[in-house]
């Protein structure tokens, strides 16, 4: 009963993004299908009620997030900090390398902040940005972006998800931390090479494109103060002070810009914050509108579906019966690959990264004694399977943020290849090592 109703709910997930219907129907389905299970399980009306309730008050942080974030992403282009970042970094970025260049820089500001979206709203928005103005292809962009930004979120020491991992499997987040590094080096140096080679032909002269600091000087004061709202947030993040406490001091200092610099009043902003930059030169519309509260508003209703799935699996145990068929599953294959397969599965039913990272563990923690490896596993696998389903909150909200489009998961290098150098390692490793049951 249990495997139908997973597999059901898989069905309509995946057939929704094969005909291009909005995931928030077919999520709303899977609710529907998780509910029908718990009713047949013998739960009320009021019990399933609760479970979802239950499940979607556990993320009321991250909701508070997506708030703090759509209001970072408008008054930051308000304030004129993007437009001011674009013009000031755009005279040393060449065409030709910009996909490498966005991976670069949003591989460095995911680990110095250990958020990947902290990275999407401030470097994330920025690379974008630049990627419209000098005409790069926006899949390839946002593929680099969306890699660069859970290169840090993985590995970081102040990532929460790295925190987490050390925190199920009883390790040092530390000794984690040089694990990761050490198992990376080849998806990071392979990443590198496949962005640089995208810009084989592509011109280092800006002739196709508009003169960005004339288009952006006619509408935004770009002195270097404009910036303080960036430099607030990186400083804030170095200093380990809370993200939610950094995106505010960053909100208020852009606040402050906006004000003394951009001639706005409070109106304005205020209108900007909830309904995002609407700037009323068509050009720079093109390049910079977006952000506000209402651009979180898909992604809060992906998390709240998704979050009261939780709830269900937690209070149904519907995921019990699952986690004895992995057992005697693990007895017949190897410990990575049956991780990285359940991370894969559970990523697709749960929609978001933490819930993912939890239950993959629930159900895997007996698969590897070797805490240490555990560990390594989930950071190799449900960390960075996350992020490319479409779905799951780990992408969809980096890209919502960003503005860039979901088909540009197909571009996140770095993310598959971290597995997928897993799954090469392991066959070499086994083929070095006899089995036991051979050698007895």
């Amino acid at each position: 009963m249990e495997i139908i109703t997973i597999l059901l709910v898989s069905a309509v997930l995946a057939i929704s993004v094969i005909a291009r219907i909005s995931i928030l129907y077919a999520l709303l389905a899977g609710y529907f299908i998780f509910c029908v299970y718990a009713f047949i399980k013998k739960y009320t009306v009021f019990q399933i009620v609760k479970m979802s309730y239950i499940g979607i008050y556990a993320v009321k942080n991250i909701l508070l997030t997506f708030l703090l974030i759509g209001m970072l992403t408008a008054v930051w282009r308000a304030a004129g900090t993007i437009p001011a970042i674009v013009c000031y970094a755009i005279e040393f970025i060449k065409p030709s390398m910009f996909v490498l260049t966005a991976f670069l820089l949003n591989c460095l500001v995911s680990f110095l902040t250990g958020t990947a979206l902290g990275t999407a709203a401030t470097m994330g928005v920025t690379c974008m940005m630049i990627s419209v103005a000098i005409g790069i292809n926006p899949i390839l962009a946002g593929g680099a972006i969306l890699s660069g930004a859970y290169f840090g979120d993985r590995c970081s020491p102040l990532s929460t998800s790295a925190l987490l991992i050390a925190e199920l499997t009883f390790t040092d987040i530390f000794k984690n931390i040089r694990n990761m590094t050490i198992t990376a080096v080849v998806p990071f140096v392979i990443t590198c090479i496949i962005y640089a080679l995208t810009g084989i032909g592509a011109s280092n002269s800006y002739q196709h494109t508009l003169d960005i600091q004339s288009l952006f000087s006619s509408s935004f004061q770009l002195d270097f103060a404009v910036l303080l709202p960036a430099f607030i947030i990186l400083l804030l993040s170095l200093l380990k002070i809370n993200v939610k406490l950094s995106m505010i001091a960053s909100i208020v200092s852009a606040i402050a810009v906006c004000l003394h610099y951009q001639g706005l009043d409070i109106n304005s902003i205020l209108k900007t914050m909830i309904l995002g930059y609407k700037s009323i030169n068509p050009q720079i519309a093109s390049m910079i509108n977006g952000g506000g509260i209402i651009s979180m508003l898909k992604v809060t209703a992906i998390v709240c579906i998704s979050s009261s799935y939780a709830g269900i699996f937690r209070e149904t145990g519907l995921l019990d019966n699952l986690k004895d068929h992995i057992a005697s599953f693990g007895k017949k294959s190897s410990s990575y690959s049956l991780v990285l397969l359940i991370s894969i599965i559970v990523g697709i039913i749960s929609c978001n990264q933490t819930l993912t990272i939890m239950l993959t563990h629930q159900l895997c923690d007996m698969l590897e004694s070797d805490k240490n490896k555990l560990a390594i596993y989930l950071e190799n696998t449900a960390v960075v399977i996350s992020p490319l389903i479409p779905w799951s909150i780990a992408s969809a909200v980096p890209l919502a943020t960003i503005s860039a489009p979901t088909s540009c998961v197909l571009a996140a290098c770095y993310l598959y290849l971290l597995p997928l150098w897993g799954l090469i390692v392991e066959a070499l490793l086994e083929k070095k090592s006899p089995k036991l049951d051979e050698i007895s």
